[in-house]
């Protein structure tokens, strides 16, 4: 089966704007979304996309013009707030005027979008894009979300970068987004709350459980508008899969560092179902391991059923030989990468361990489907599993457990007559 595949390089960081341009290049009704954008009802705002070159490599950057001004980039200019922005900082002046500066709650924020002229689909997804932000600046501020007034991120122009990717990636709807680990930069960054370190805290709250690095480059790459566009779309992070790339995208940055300031998206597909590319991961997971010798064997199997319970993929346990020739278990947990302080706390909570492994694995797997059929003993749920080039069905057990139950037969009988056609 043939899907779309987009791959995000974030080596150069993520921003809002950038993501917005190099995700405009993959298109082709390129001057159509343009258009459209500057009609989806955000006051005097205006897109202009223009064609420029960085160190050598050409593409588009996305400029977000306000009351026919677009905000400066010489943090000279200013000593108000800054506004990350390009993988840089963008300067505002509390002297403006324009809405651009008006600071937003979360209810303005809906409100806003609320009347876009955008589906609502891609409205849901900007608010929840901006529910994100709410939720990393009322961790960091220690304010509930109600109280939390958006300085940088609230403002017309991330509203516009937020709700143009939104409905780009609306427009590509791609069945998988991967990216690299994200390059989040080094140093201090000036914002609305003072010095802060890169990245600053609520990026580095938007990105828990991602893989990032630092690296020597000096600046903030990664926006908290980027960071929390990275977390809602993007499905899994590592290399780029085997994949057949059909376009390329490349969203420079205004600011200028030793490296292209450029992000770039390739938009392929994967055949998974005849394998015709090689195997590709269906995404990252984490694998949770501790050692166990003072716990009885009820105590773990309760354990590994809470476990379960709170959304585990897989739980298992092995029998090791330990220090001082103890026999032991090896207890662990298969989870989704963004779950794993979760079952961090719940493996300390529920066993007797003080240490716990980590080990982060790409994921293989099949895709599934169910439906019930008719048989000679009634209904049954059967499971299809296919991909690779491989085709599996297997029964549900416990209809075939109490179908054997109630005609007080064996699993074998059952499984023989299910579909005998001969059967009476």
């Amino acid at each position: 089966m043939e899907k779309r595949i987009l791959f995000i390089d974030c080596s150069m960081g993520a921003a809002g704007d950038m993501l917005t341009s190099a995700l405009l290049e993959l298109m082709d009704n390129k001057e159509e979304l343009l258009k459209r954008l500057n009609n989806i009802g955000l006051p005097e705002v205006n897109y202009i996309a223009d064609r420029v070159s960085k160190q050598g490599i050409t593409g588009t950057h996305m400029r977000v013009v306000i009351n026919g001004a677009e905000e400066a980039v010489d943090e000279g200019e200013h000593t108000a707030h800054i506004h990350s922005h390009n993988g840089g900082h963008m300067v505002h002046s509390h002297s403006s005027e324009h809405t651009a500066h008006t600071h937003h709650n979360m209810s303005d924020i809906e409100s806003i979008v609320r009347g876009l002229n955008l589906p609502e689909n891609v409205k849901e997804d900007v608010l929840a894009v901006y529910r994100l932000i709410a939720e990393a600046e009322s961790a960091v501020h220690g304010k509930p979300v109600t109280e939390i007034h958006f300085h940088e991120v609230g403002n017309l122009d991330a509203i516009a970068d937020i709700s143009a990717v939104c409905l780009l990636m609306n427009e590509i709807k791609a069945d998988k987004i991967i990216a690299t680990p994200i390059h989040v930069g080094s140093g201090e960054v000036r914002c609305a709350h003072g010095i802060l370190p890169v990245p600053a805290p609520a990026t580095a709250y938007l990105l828990k459980n991602i893989p990032i690095y630092g690296g020597s480059i000096r600046g903030e790459l990664c926006t908290p508008t980027g960071a929390a566009l990275l977390r809602h779309f993007v499905a899994s992070y590592g290399n780029m899969p085997v994949m057949s790339t059909e376009k390329i995208g490349y969203g420079v940055g205004k600011k200028d560092f030793e490296r292209a300031n450029v992000l770039r998206i390739i938009l392929g597909s994967s055949f998974e179902e005849n394998n015709k590319t090689g195997l590709t991961s269906q995404g990252q997971v984490l694998e949770l391991s501790c050692n166990l010798d003072d716990m009885t064997p009820e105590q773990i199997g309760f354990a590994m059923e809470v476990l379960l319970k709170k959304g585990a993929l897989d739980v298992y346990t092995t029998p090791i030989g330990m220090k001082k020739n103890r026999l032991g278990i090896k207890l662990s947990v298969i989870c989704k990468t963004e779950d794993g302080d979760k079952f961090i706390h719940l493996l300390f909570e529920h066993t007797t361990t003080i240490g716990i492994r980590e080990n982060l694995f790409s994921r293989y797997t099949l895709d599934r489907s169910e439906e019930s059929i008719n048989t000679n003993f009634g209904k049954v749920q059967i499971k299809r599993s296919y991909g690779y080039g491989v085709t599996k069905e297997k029964y549900e057990y416990e209809d075939l457990a109490r179908l054997a139950t109630d005609r007080d037969i064996s699993l074998e009988e059952i499984k023989k007559h299910l579909l005998d056609p001969d059967f009476k």
